[in-house]
């Protein structure tokens, strides 16, 4: 939509007469362009900077005192003024999402995991209570399984353990699903929010003088601080060691790289013959054929908006973007021709159907076209 466009609805809407079809495209305008601003107005700027923009733009009419659906009617008059090149938004001004005969609504992923104790049973955590106990896991019951009030599995050492027997250690892993995300407490009190499509594999107790995880697919860990073990996620040909930070992994297979995020504290991310040190706000990008570390400064917080039920994009190419609908919404995409250069920034909430998400993403001039849980992508 132009910016022109967009006024026009802000005004209808002021007056009331916006149609359900153009609030519709004003909140997917507001949840892409507008979102990815962290700035904030009274009524009284806000209606400046009204003033400001109808200034630019060839409209006749003096307008009113705005008393707006705030949270677009704010975002929506700062993305328009924060800088030259925000005045141009390109978009549809009709749906451009086409549906085969007899397609269902496709619905969002949700709380779903599997976890595999090490005697090789399968426990389907969707069958699991809360405040229930999972099991005991291992002859001797060192240590047991638990899902606590919200949801998490934990693992309860036994405070009466002899540590002169305390040699046991069996090997657990919570894996996730297409459309599934998982929460787990470790026996250190470490606390890991697993994604889409996503594995770690830990010990039920912590008995070497490391705290030694694998994951495949992206994390987000909650380091508990011990300072005489380190804490280690290993992660296909990298290592990350920590004392005690938040910071997340993203390290699925089907893709060239893996990325690890600092947001508090500090990591060592290893690499080959390589090592480098991130500071909170750092992100370091591995890929196989690289020789090097490379390390960007980013928004630590758009990496982690899945971890709060949110897709946040920064200058995020189409086909990441595809990726994680792929993961969250069990579909598969085809590309129709070239994929397009585009960046996306701004974002949306993972628990709205598809057809909604795909709403958002077509004001960058992308046609899509549903068939069955296949998602074909016109440039």
């Amino acid at each position: 939509m132009t910016e022109t466009e967009i006024l026009t609805l802000l005004k209808n809407y002021r007056n009331g007469t916006l149609s359900d079809e153009d609030k519709d495209k004003l909140e997917a305008w507001y949840l892409f362009e507008a979102s990815n601003s962290k700035l904030r107005l009274n009524e009284y700027q806000l209606e400046n900077s009204y003033k400001y923009l109808r200034a630019k733009l060839p409209i006749k009419q003096e307008p009113k005192v705005i008393n707006l659906w705030k949270r677009v009617a704010v975002a929506a008059s700062i993305a328009l003024m924060l800088a030259t090149g925000l005045y141009y938004f390109r978009g549809t001004t009709k749906s451009e999402i086409q549906l085969t005969e007899d397609v269902k609504e496709i619905t969002p992923g949700g709380n779903r995991g599997v976890l595999t104790l090490s005697n090789g049973k399968q426990i389907v955590l969707a069958d699991v209570e809360v405040n229930d106990s999972i099991v005991n896991d291992g002859d001797n019951e060192e240590v047991t399984i638990q899902m606590n009030p919200n949801g998490l599995i934990t693992y309860v050492v036994n405070p009466k353990l002899n540590n002169d027997n305390n040699n046991f250690n069996a090997f657990n892993t919570l894996s996730t699903p297409i459309g599934g995300q998982y929460n787990v407490v470790l026996a250190d009190g470490t606390k890991v929010y697993l994604n889409a499509v996503s594995s770690i594999k830990y010990p039920t107790q912590f008995n070497e003088d490391k705290r030694i995880v694998e994951l495949e697919g992206e994390a987000y860990f909650e380091v508990s601080k011990d300072k005489n073990k380190p804490f280690i996620v290993k992660s296909r040909n990298q290592t990350i060691e920590v004392l005690g930070t938040h910071f997340n992994v993203h390290s699925y297979n089907n893709e060239s790289f893996v990325k690890t995020t600092l947001l508090e504290g500090s990591v060592a991310v290893s690499f080959k013959d390589q090592r480098a040190i991130l500071k909170p706000g750092q992100q370091s990008s591995v890929t196989e054929d690289a020789e090097n570390i490379l390390i960007n400064n980013v928004d630590a917080e758009s990496t982690i908006a899945w971890k709060d039920g949110r897709f946040k994009f920064d200058n995020a190419d189409l086909k990441t973007v595809m990726n994680q609908l792929e993961r969250w919404y069990n579909i598969q995409v085809e590309y129709k021709g070239d994929i397009p250069d585009l960046k996306f920034n701004g974002g949306t909430f993972m628990n709205k159907n598809l057809s909604e998400v795909l709403k958002v993403l077509e004001l960058s001039n992308i046609k899509f076209e549903i068939s069955g849980n296949t998602i074909f992508v016109y440039p």
